[in-house]
């Protein structure tokens, strides 16, 4: 069929039915180098899973609010500054988890939103260097905002070895020679730098000093966040085993790791008369227990075999996950209502 051509000798552009160009000039097709560079940086921010950066605001959160609530003055600078550390230590984390665990992802057969990797590596969105190289960026960042904390802005001197040693811990979570988490320490390391040291850091930026009631009030995350690590690690079983990743379920297996899920949900809460009796807030105590009925139904789920049903996997994840922010959550109101 032969196209007609308006006075020029070209063939106008085709038109939809109202009769508008498909083609509009108010509407310009975004050039293929452009929209390929824009994919890129989105995938490269989906690799650092920043749906988890979270946590680390409510924890950091968290010991500021117990120095509040022990009298100090807020330190604004200090409070940002502090806050970016954790930021890029938990980013720096996520990046280097994607370059040193790639195997295991693309082993992975059953990921979930919380499990398995951003999956960006795995589907060939981006190279693995990408990750490894944001991680070090992320690492010779950590190190300026540490110097800045210190000899800038005028934080306590301890501020560098407890940046460090997270700093230390977060990289060698996966990366060799360590590689804790095929070693079993993996979750007892990351619940140390998660619950206990996040908010130690921001109480001591705040405070100057050390104190026993931020280590009395992560006593329940710590073993919240403990157990949550082997709920997000049921969906890897497989794939961690493949390739030698030996993670705590890896070496126990799904069901007795189950078991000492359901042991660090006890474990949290038989603590708190302990704690309480150690210096820690009663109303805190209290506020930890109000989120109690969420840990009887995830211990409920798990000793009526959840842990064995894939399709409920994603939901385990997503309430372990939500019942240590909850606490979290809990006890930051607790020292917010005592330090007023």
């Amino acid at each position: 069929m032969e196209t007609k051509s308006d006075a020029t000798g070209i063939a106008p552009a085709a038109r939809n039915e109202d009769g508008r160009r498909q083609s509009d000039a108010n509407t310009p097709e975004m050039p293929l180098a452009v929209r390929s560079r824009r994919t890129r940086v989105v995938d490269l921010i989906r690799l650092g899973r920043p749906v988890f950066l979270g946590g680390g605001v409510l924890l950091y959160a968290l010991g500021a609010a117990i120095a509040v609530a022990e009298g100090a003055q807020v330190n604004v600078a200090l409070l940002l500054w502090g806050q970016l550390a954790v930021t890029s230590i938990q980013l720096m984390t996520h990046y280097s988890n994607e370059y040193f665990d790639f195997a295991a992802d693309r082993a992975n057969s059953t990921p979930t939103r919380w499990a398995g990797g951003s999956r960006v590596l795995p589907e060939g969105r981006l190279p693995a260097s990408a990750a490894l190289h944001a991680a070090i960026v992320l690492v010779v960042m950590t190190v300026l905002i540490a110097w800045t904390l210190v000899f800038i802005l005028g934080a306590g001197l301890l501020a560098l070895p407890l940046i460090g040693l997270a700093l230390f811990l977060a990289w060698s979570y996966s990366a060799p020679p360590l590689t804790l988490h095929s070693r079993g320490l993996g979750e007892l390391t990351t619940a140390v730098l998660v619950a206990i040291a996040v908010p130690l850091l921001a109480f001591y930026l705040q405070t100057g000093r050390l104190d026993a009631l931020p280590l009395l009030a992560s006593v329940p995350l710590f073993f919240l966040q403990f157990g949550m690590l082997l709920l997000v690690e049921l969906p890897d079983e497989k794939g961690d085993a493949q390739v030698g990743k030996r993670t705590l379920v890896v070496r126990l297996g799904a069901y007795r790791a189950s078991q000492v899920y359901v042991a660090a949900l006890l474990t949290s809460y038989a603590t708190l008369p302990f704690l309480v009796a150690a210096g820690l807030p009663s109303a805190v105590a209290l506020a930890v227990g109000c989120v109690s009925p969420l840990a009887i139904w995830l211990g409920w789920q798990l000793v009526h075999g959840a842990w064995s049903i894939p399709a409920r996997w994603e939901s385990l994840c997503f309430w372990g996950i939500g019942l240590l922010m909850g606490t979290a959550g809990a006890e930051l109101v607790a020292f917010l209502i005592i330090g007023r």
